[in-house]
């Protein structure tokens, strides 16, 4: 993740969204629509083993050793809506967003690399929705085979939370502690390519904004 990047806020977020492969429009909407109330609730059963812990934020070691400029990932352009406004406020002040779609979390993101772009055009959020950050190309996150990049955003800073969800939702092995727990969990990555921020997934993004805008005051 080099060139543009050099000098900006990274703010590094895992992605999944909900769209099934292989189907035609009117039925992928069909099809979502009975899913979604399924696979949020499975998503909530899984936390309710977690509650959102007294620090839902964390941060990083000073000791780490490297950038994550030193590492790569495959890009396509894509974004979610809810994070959209976050982009828009903070770009100004070099804030980048990256996100990293996943399917190691209840498979919710079983779609090919098209049709998850796809599926945010058209279903979710739909409506020809435009992206406005950066979105790159499905991987694992944790495991045998997790991307380099995670690798070094997990080793860099200690767990929100120590405990897992429902192993059964869980898509991964070996299970490790700095291991990244569900969906949505965040990093903030200073212009030197430091992880200094580690947020628990369902951290409110206004309060994430709010951590980077005093990071970024204290450390700009």
């Amino acid at each position: 993740m080099k060139g543009r990047l050099k000098g900006a806020w990274i703010l590094s977020l895992l992605l999944a969204g909900l769209f099934q492969p292989n189907l035609g429009q009117e039925q992928q909407e069909i099809l979502t629509g009975l899913q979604l109330s399924h696979q949020h609730d499975e998503a909530r059963s899984c936390l309710r083993t977690q509650p959102i812990p007294d620090r839902a934020k964390v941060d990083c070691y000073d000791s780490v050793q490297g950038s994550a400029h030193d590492y790569g990932a495959l890009s396509l352009s894509g974004q979610y809506v809810e994070l959209n406004a976050l982009q828009t406020s903070l770009g100004i002040d070099r804030l980048v967003i990256l996100g990293f779609p996943c399917n190691q979390f209840g498979k919710q993101e079983p779609g090919q690399n098209s049709e998850i772009l796809q599926g945010i055009k058209h279903i979710r959020p739909g409506g020809g929705f435009v992206p406005n950050f950066q979105l790159f190309q499905k991987g694992d996150v944790n495991g045998e085979n997790e991307q380099r990049i995670y690798t070094f955003l997990k080793n860099s800073c200690p767990p929100v939370v120590e405990s897992f969800g429902d192993p059964a939702k869980l898509f991964w092995s070996p299970m490790k502690i700095h291991d990244i727990k569900w969906n949505f969990e965040k990093f903030l990555v200073n212009p030197q390519g430091k992880p200094v921020m580690r947020w628990f997934q369902r951290t409110n993004v206004s309060s994430v904004k709010n951590d980077i805008i005093r990071y970024m005051k204290k450390n700009g």
